[in-house]
């Protein structure tokens, strides 16, 4: 019933502007305000996710969007130097930029968190 759907994702923030100043400025994302109270983030490939504005917003406790990228260690000096912050996790092994970096390809690609405006958790991850 729902295969030809073409269906999206969101997630809420508790301040439309400053999601929006964070998504288009700091991280370079097409944004586009869809109606009152929603931004449309275009992605890379066509894909796009909605932010939406809550009024008790909670950020959420897990990745709610993740950026594959060529070379992790430009990315996260890139946004670095836009004022971004990289979390640390207990569990894994970080290195001085915040960036876990697997021993092996089983384990998963070298990766970074940090979060939006809203604490809502983002990732970086090697391709």
């Amino acid at each position: 019933m729902l295969s030809d759907s073409k269906a999206f994702s969101g997630f809420s923030v508790g301040d439309l502007a400053a999601a929006k100043k964070f998504y288009e400025e700091t991280l370079g994302l097409d944004v586009a305000d869809e109606m009152t109270g929603i931004l449309r983030l275009n992605l890379a490939g066509g894909a796009s996710v909605i932010a939406y504005e809550k009024e008790n917003h909670a950020p959420a406790s897990f990745t709610i969007l993740s950026f594959p990228v060529e070379n992790i260690d430009a990315a996260v000096d890139e946004l670095a130097k836009k004022g971004v912050q990289f979390e640390r996790y207990e569990g894994f092994d970080q290195d001085e930029k915040g960036i876990a970096r697997p021993k092996s390809a089983e384990e998963g690609p070298p990766i970074a968190w940090f979060k939006d405006p809203a604490g809502n958790i983002l990732a970086v991850l090697e391709t």
